[in-house]
């Protein structure tokens, strides 16, 4: 690569990291080239698609966090305290960092890094459910599927809520957590557990596809 090319191609990631990490994975293109001062056409010569540069800037720092929250959370000893620590801490970060909010919905699959990143931290989280589940902790009805949508829930109202409420997540991520104990299961849920065909449908109508979801 050209030095003047590599110069052009450290503006656009610098410009896209910022402007991914405070709007999300979704801010135009076009304004992720005019912060890093050159073309739109120069920002398609030199990664081609918006997954593309997804890869470049977000996935190592994405992994990175994901991972750290559910390697946190299995280190607790208590089960279900290591339960409730993923569920808040995701929904923190669904809350103050838009791009992570993003890659937990799985919104860009073709993001191919990113996505094999999320499948390595889908057997945490199962694991993390699982030890709940052992200990008696959790209402054996829920799954990760489950799991999944309450966080699909969160990005909605964390992003709905950003400006005028920004700690409203708290609150229902409170209810949530109250709600699955396994003391709350006193009577039979009123539908089925969805399939996984169902669940990823649902999830591509929310425009994201789980990204760590894993087996429902």
């Amino acid at each position: 690569m050209r030095a003047d090319a590599q110069r052009n191609a450290e503006k656009l990631r610098a410009a896209a990291a910022e402007l991914f990490q405070e709007r999300g994975l979704h801010v135009p293109l076009k304004e992720i080239a005019r912060r890093a001062g050159v073309s739109h056409g120069t920002l398609y010569n030199l990664f081609g698609t918006r997954e593309a540069l997804i890869d470049e800037v977000v996935t190592d720092r994405a992994a990175r966090r994901l991972s750290e929250v559910a390697e946190q959370a299995l280190a607790y000893e208590d089960a279900w305290e290591g339960f409730a620590y993923y569920v808040e801490k995701l929904c923190e970060l669904q809350a103050t960092d838009p791009a992570v909010a993003d890659v937990v919905s799985g919104r860009y699959p073709g993001a191919e890094r990113l996505m094999s990143a999320c499948g390595r931290t889908m057997g945490a989280a199962q694991r993390i459910v699982e030890r709940a589940h052992e200990a008696g902790a959790l209402r054996p009805d829920f799954t990760n599927a489950d799991l999944v949508f309450a966080f699909a829930a969160n990005a909605l109202l964390a992003r709905a809520t950003a400006e005028a409420a920004p700690d409203a997540w708290r609150r229902q991520a409170a209810f949530l957590l109250d709600g699955l104990r396994t003391e709350a299961a006193r009577s039979p849920l009123p539908a089925s557990r969805l399939t996984e065909q169902q669940v990823y449908g649902a999830l591509g109508n929310l425009g994201g596809l789980g990204g760590l979801g894993g087996k429902t």
